[in-house]
């Protein structure tokens, strides 16, 4: 403490006040371009020149890292085990044409037996590959699930017959060479790795566009490999016999191999005109070629044709089909020119898409099969229609799966002006021409593929939306439909989207409706008051005028019968008060004048004069019914409105309603009497 105490006193009485301690150094700047030099000498010694320009050489170990073998394969999806089972077929191959052809024919001779011995290393080298490092590696499904771990797959080979196959066609008999000669019937155990050649073909089939093209190649090979083993067993029957030794074995000229192919294709496919056996082996030989030649070839001939029954038989569903509505056409006569459309609409059908009704494909297959099928060929259209951006994305998909596609000639109707729509089109493919004008003929617009029309009748109410132009077909056009009743039934599990929908509906609605007429400007305070409303369509259709002249007629009308009333009614009062006042008088005088007689005479009178007097009323009112009814049809016929030269009659009356402030118009049609 003392020596740093003095150490500060000095530093302050020469004026440096810095710390004493030292400061850690910094790095220097020339470590990393030290760095960078080094790293960029590794590089260019992977470099060399060839004449004028430069290559990079890359090490062996990038090659090996880039060559590294993943740890499990998906035999399914993997086009590069693909590749690899092809190079093992080829192998495969060599070893079952070549090595009867070496074993009976003369060609593996000392002279070229190092050519042969080298591929057969090459097809062992692949063999061992094979089993070695790509068989361990695949992977393999265990109770629902894909399995990966190495372990796994390396337990699962092991305990697979093909494991064994693959072992037992690997047995090294080639080593018998030493003691009995290059022999090449130490190497017909090669034949046996036949579960990867099976394996290619059903991959291969798998991702071919027409599979059938190659079925027919691999039934023919067959058929070849066949005839090839027979040539084969023919020679060495010949040989065993004595080449020319008889007629019937072969004689040593020409070719030996194809004059032995075309002993064997006469003798399998039995068209005769073959030498006679001469000895028992010979005939015994024939018996036995013959029955195996028939057995074979027609095995083979029944695999052609079902190889190719199932190449064309959706054509011949198609033809079936097509021969069946054309019988039903002739059987009622239909009319020619409707017979060329239905004939020209099967054929365009079958050319486009290869079948009458895409459903029938796609039910065979899952729901989950059938929507990833679906949304990549049609979610792309769907989603460009307005009415359904942002509805869920699962109802989507629900009316993706009910979409249904129909196919249009040209000149035919879509839909008609004034019918009621039920449908929503998607032009899948071709065009559609939107029609109108005066006469109907007009090209309004013309729609192409990806255009949508006729949604709106999806959500419309009660009667639906009806068209308002023809839509028809420019050419050949491929349509998808969706149907009302169809999207009601997905509408149901999905009750955001049907709001969201009807919202949307109401506002395109609104767009699409006609517009009204416009109302002249209004000038100075009259924009105070609001407008008056517009008379009642019905008012208009009965009274046979529109506007202010119909209403003006109708209240014309009713003060007319208003008035006409109060006169009815003012009558009748004044009638029966002149019937009282008679009465009045009549008993009044009677009474003056059988004062004098006695009660009961008295009574018997008032009795006998009692009915005259009613009979007087009775004739009075009668008298004001009859006026009554003489006036009423005539007021009746003022409010009468007779239209044309019918016979009918229109009467109109107002009453009072229950609720106050308020009355019933009230309008009644009657038939007139025939005159």
């Amino acid at each position: 403490m003392r020596q740093r105490t003095m150490l500060y006193k000095k530093k302050l009485a020469e004026g440096n006040i810095s710390s004493p301690e030292a400061s850690p150094q910094t790095a220097k700047p020339t470590a990393v371009p030290s760095t960078q030099e080094s790293n960029a000498k590794l590089k260019e010694e992977h470099y060399y020149h060839i004449l004028c320009f430069k290559f990079q050489k890359m090490p062996l170990t990038e090659y090996l890292k880039r060559f590294r073998l993943p740890g499990s394969i998906d035999s399914y999806t993997d086009r590069l085990y693909l590749l690899w089972l092809l190079l093992v077929t080829i192998a495969y191959n060599w070893n079952c044409w070549l090595i009867p052809l070496r074993l009976v024919f003369p060609y593996q001779t000392p002279d070229n037996t190092h050519y042969w011995f080298i591929t057969d290393i090459t097809c062992d080298i692949i063999y061992l590959c094979d089993m070695l490092l790509i068989q361990p590696r695949l992977q393999f499904i265990k109770g629902g699930d894909i399995m990966v771990d190495s372990n796994e797959l390396k337990r699962h080979y092991r305990s697979s017959t093909k494991f064994q196959l693959d072992v037992a066609s690997v047995m090294p008999f080639d080593v018998f060479y030493l003691f009995f000669g290059f022999n090449p019937v130490f190497r017909m155990n090669r034949i046996l790795k036949y579960t990867s050649f099976f394996e290619f073909n059903h991959h291969l089939e798998s991702i071919m566009d027409k599979a059938y093209i190659y079925r027919v190649i691999r039934t023919t090979g067959y058929l070849l490999y066949t005839l090839h083993i027979n040539a084969c067993i023919y020679y060495w029957a010949s040989d065993y016999e004595g080449i020319g030794s008889t007629k019937w074995v072969y004689n040593g000229e020409g070719n030996k191999y194809l004059r032995c192919y075309y002993w064997a294709v006469r003798t399998l496919i039995t068209i005769g005109g073959l030498p006679e056996p001469q000895t028992s082996f010979e005939i015994v030989f024939q018996l036995l070629n013959f029955f195996s030649g028939v057995f074979v070839f027609s095995s083979l001939i029944g695999q052609m044709q079902d190889v190719i029954g199932a190449a064309t038989a959706n054509q011949n569903n198609f033809r079936i089909s097509m021969d069946h509505t054309i019988s039903y056409m002739n059987t009622y006569s239909i009319p020619k020119n409707v017979q060329n459309r239905v004939r020209t609409w099967y054929e365009y059908t079958w050319d486009s898409q290869r079948m009458l009704d895409e459903s029938d494909l796609l039910c065979t297959l899952p729901v989950t099969m059938q929507l990833a099928l679906t949304v990549d060929v049609n979610l792309s259209i769907i989603s460009k229609v307005e009415l359904f951006k942002g509805c869920d994305t699962q109802m989507i998909y629900d009316m993706l799966l009910r979409l249904k596609s129909t196919v249009y000639l040209p000149g035919d109707f879509v839909c008609k002006k004034g019918e009621i729509g039920k449908e929503m089109y998607i032009i899948k493919q071709g065009e559609v021409q939107v029609l109108g004008g005066s006469d109907g003929a007009q090209v309004l617009v013309t729609l192409k593929a990806g255009a949508v029309f006729g949604e709106i009748s999806l959500l419309a109410g009660r009667g639906g939306n009806r068209r308002t132009a023809n839509v028809i077909a420019h050419g050949f056009a491929n349509l998808l439909t969706l149907d009302k009743k169809t999207l009601q039934e997905i509408l149901v599990h999905y009750p955001d989207s049907e709001k969201l929908l009807m919202k949307k509906a109401s506002v395109l609605l609104k767009k699409k409706a006609p517009a009204t007429e416009t109302t002249p400007p209004r000038k100075g305070l009259a924009f105070l008051f609001p407008p008056k409303q517009e008379t009642p369509k019905i008012f208009k259709a009965l009274l046979g005028g529109t506007g202010k002249a119909g209403l003006t007629r109708l209240l014309k009308l009713k003060r007319e019968q208003t008035i006409q009333m109060k006169k009815l009614n003012s009558r009748a009062t004044y009638l029966d008060k002149i019937t009282k006042s008679d009465r009045a008088k009549t008993i009044t005088q009677k009474t003056s004048e059988n004062s004098e007689e006695g009660g009961g005479k008295r009574r018997e009178y008032e009795d006998k004069e009692r009915e005259p007097s009613e009979k007087i009323l009775d004739s009075s009112e009668c008298r004001a019914n009859c006026i009554i009814a003489e006036e009423m049809p005539q007021s009746i016929r003022r409010a009468a409105l007779p239209r044309g030269t019918t016979r009918q009659s229109l009467i109109i009356s107002m009453a009072p309603s229950a609720e106050a402030g308020e009355e019933v118009l009230t309008i009644e049609v009657k038939e007139k009497a025939k005159q």
